[in-house]
């Protein structure tokens, strides 16, 4: 029953992940769980302008300082919305 239960949580979520997705415009790359690569490294090889999640627990605090250098994070529940840092001087002069 547990089992049970947890698939339908996960197709829920999945669910969620989508809608948001495509209400935002983005197209879904879903990351690849036999991947060698940790989380940063596929987003950073996939070139995506965001991460899609559908709940903030599902990334820690480090995960998430490391994410936003490099892309958006899109959150399903509570709805929020974690923009990029962009990080040196570009064009700007002394």
């Amino acid at each position: 029953m547990d089992d049970e239960r947890s698939d339908i949580g996960a197709q829920w979520n999945r669910a969620q992940v989508t809608r948001l997705a495509r209400q935002l415009g983005y197209e879904l790359v879903w990351p690849h769980g036999t991947s060698p690569l940790n989380l940063i490294d596929q987003v950073r090889n996939a070139d995506v302008d965001a991460v899609v999640v559908s709940s903030a627990s599902d990334l820690d605090a480090l995960t998430v300082d490391r994410l936003m250098q490099i892309c958006d994070i899109e959150i399903v529940t509570p709805r929020e919305t974690f923009a990029r840092h962009f990080v040196g001087w570009h064009g700007w002069t002394a």
